[in-house]
């Protein structure tokens, strides 16, 4: 009978220990770090199909969940965020939640994009010829020979999904090629509301106000449920993120902006990454550093 109870012993001891190194695993992917696949090439050449991305959650801080009644449709996103680093950064690595679905800001929670932040909250972005500009800074904002590319192209020759841009409204003619300069909102920022103005911010200002928006170009008004809505204050941070892959990238050119608490985190690192046709490892990419070699900001 002894032997039975050490046996009946070491296997409770075991489950245990599994049991408690897959809490320590749930809590190491919620509060500080976790791994995604790069499904796509709009971040070529940076990251490949393939790649496993390390997410650092502490850079920013982590965010947890005051709503589990998660809907895959899209639901409204209640979270707190831990206390991070330091913020967001020009030509940071980031992974998010695709902020809209049917037209409206709603979260999905699986639904994750990986994309290059061009543009933080107060900026100014356009993009001239088919390189990126910002008023907040002077430095190569993605990978520059990605964007010469676009360049090349002739306007007139460019194809269909890069012809236009969001918010595909025929007062704000613009593609991708050459965007209109946007202000990126800031929380707290106070902002006349025109049709021009909210032609780009409609889905925010409708998300923020919980209102039905309808523009009146005639009279220069905006209304919101059927009355004027001249001004509006800010009440969270927006961010643009677009792929290194100009030519070849579904990211803010196409539908908006990502609000902060969508951000999950900040790629620092490529894990490993495995060849899609043979499913062999990569070895030079094994535990590859893609922070942003610099670190100036232009402030």
């Amino acid at each position: 009978m002894k032997w039975l109870n050490r046996i009946s012993l070491i296997a409770l001891c075991t489950v245990a220990f599994v049991i408690l190194l897959y809490g320590i695993w749930l809590i190491c992917r919620a509060f500080l770090f976790d791994q995604f696949v790069i499904p796509t090439d709009s971040m070529r050449p940076t990251l490949v199909p393939g790649d496993r991305v390390i997410v650092d959650k502490i850079i920013m801080g982590a965010r947890i969940y005051k709503d589990f009644d998660f809907n895959s449709e899209g639901g409204e996103l209640k979270c707190l965020r831990t206390r991070g680093t330091r913020r967001i950064k020009h030509n940071d690595i980031v992974v998010f939640n695709y902020p809209q679905h049917n037209w409206h800001i709603s979260f999905v929670i699986n639904n994750v994009f990986c994309k290059r932040c061009i543009a933080l909250p107060g900026d100014t972005i356009w993009s001239d010829n088919g390189y990126y500009k910002n008023n907040n800074y002077e430095g190569v904002l993605g990978v520059e020979e990605e964007q010469r590319k676009l360049s090349s192209i002739e306007e007139s020759s460019l194809p269909g999904e890069l012809a236009c841009a969001f918010p595909y409204n025929g007062h704000l003619k613009q593609t991708i090629k050459n965007l209109l300069p946007v202000y990126v909102p800031r929380k707290g920022d106070v902002v006349a509301v025109t049709p021009y103005m909210a032609a780009y911010y409609r889905m925010y200002l409708e998300w923020e106000t919980g209102k039905s928006l309808s523009l009146d170009w005639d009279k220069n008004i905006v209304y919101g449920d059927g009355k004027p809505l001249k001004c509006h204050t800010f009440q969270h941070n927006y961010y643009f993120m677009a792929g290194d892959n100009v030519m070849d990238s579904n990211d803010s050119r196409n539908w908006g902006l990502v609000p902060e608490e969508y951000i999950v985190g900040v790629v620092t690192h490529i894990s490993y990454s495995k060849d899609r046709r043979t499913d062999e490892l990569i070895s030079d990419r094994i535990y590859k550093d893609v922070t942003c070699e610099e670190d100036t900001e232009n402030l």
